[in-house]
């Protein structure tokens, strides 16, 4: 091999792994939590990490430590891929098994909590890097104990409401559901597991249906608020969520998908595919109604394509170092 040849090869080959090093890696962006009702991990994370008002938030960023609450939206299975009640132990369902939010988990009564009543209810979820996916919405059977630490065996055994790419408004998911008739405290737990990722999202919210007479007899809970569009703003600078350069509420990269598919299990006419979309659809892609998916993280499309090019780049930076050279020698 000539020692053009070489210095070409040896300057593609010291590049391009580099380049091709990032092509298995691809972090998962996705992130969010359930606002109505307001999860513990958003109501804690509205009280302030380093404050908490109520003695629940109090307790849990004792045991957590403030960072979980400044990433308030990142209580995830990277890997779930649907398997969830096999990844998550009975007693860290809140937590979803993840021991940086182990506070979450602590088994008391006076959780800020939600007012519910049974009936058709809205439901919004922030999403702050949305991505296409379905959600299913549990609650506690009836004789559930909030002292005790949560169980699957807690929770009815179908979801009271399911919803696959709901319609996003103003950075929140918004789907209705219908909650079933209980009374006193319950809680609702929701699973966002992703359609273009393996990668789950938890929460669990707490919620009084009728009077709150306590955990003990003392007095009710604090009610749960959810934490404003200035408040995430604020506490982004302490975050230590990765959000892949999407900013708070959109999501809009090269990966961009197109519209899901209704969810009528035949496909629609072509002259209706140009509707208005129904409540729990996403709009289609460049729509005015509302805010498209993306579909990056999980899904590697975006790194494949960064990281092809900058193979590429690595390339032509070699065959132009071989080029000068033949050009200086011809010179000569």
């Amino acid at each position: 091999m000539t020692a053009r040849r070489t210095a070409s090869a040896v300057l593609f080959l010291g590049v391009a792994p580099l380049a091709l090093a990032g092509l298995g890696a691809s972090p998962a962006v996705a992130h969010g939590s359930m606002t109505d009702p307001v999860s513990r991990v958003s109501a804690c994370y509205a009280e302030g990490p380093e404050s908490p008002k109520s003695a629940a938030c109090k307790a849990a960023v004792a045991a957590s430590g403030a960072q979980a609450f400044y990433d308030w939206n990142a209580v995830n299975i990277a890997n779930a891929a649907g398997k969830h009640r096999d990844l998550i132990p009975d007693g860290e369902l809140c937590s979803a098994g993840n021991d940086k939010y182990r506070g979450l988990d602590l088994a008391r009564g006076d959780w800020p909590a939600s007012t519910l009543a049974a009936g058709k209810h809205t439901f919004r979820y922030k999403g702050t890097a949305p991505h296409r996916g379905s959600f299913e919405l549990y609650v506690t059977k009836d004789g559930y104990d909030p002292s005790k630490p949560l169980k699957w065996s807690d929770l009815e055994a179908k979801p009271f409401a399911t919803v696959t790419d709901p319609r996003m408004e103003n950075g929140d998911y918004v789907f209705d559901g219908t909650i079933p008739n209980k009374s006193g405290r319950h809680l609702i737990y929701s699973i966002w597991q992703r359609s273009d990722s393996p990668e789950a999202f938890y929460t669990c919210s707490d919620v009084v249906f009728g009077k709150d007479s306590g955990s003990t007899g003392g007095a009710p809970a604090p009610t749960a608020s959810a934490p404003t569009d200035e408040e995430i703003k604020e506490g982004e600078g302490q975050s230590s969520v990765e959000h892949g350069g999407h900013g708070d509420n959109h999501a809009e990269t090269g990966a961009e998908a197109t519209a899901a598919a209704p969810q009528s299990s035949q496909p629609a006419p072509p002259s209706e595919q140009a509707a208005t979309p129904a409540p729990n659809e996403p709009a289609a892609a460049g729509s005015d109604t509302g805010e498209r998916l993306a579909e990056t993280g999980g899904d590697a499309t975006t790194s494949y394509l960064a990281m092809g090019g900058a193979a590429v780049l690595a390339l032509g930076a070699a065959v132009l170092f071989g080029a000068t050279r033949r050009s200086r020698r011809a010179a000569r």
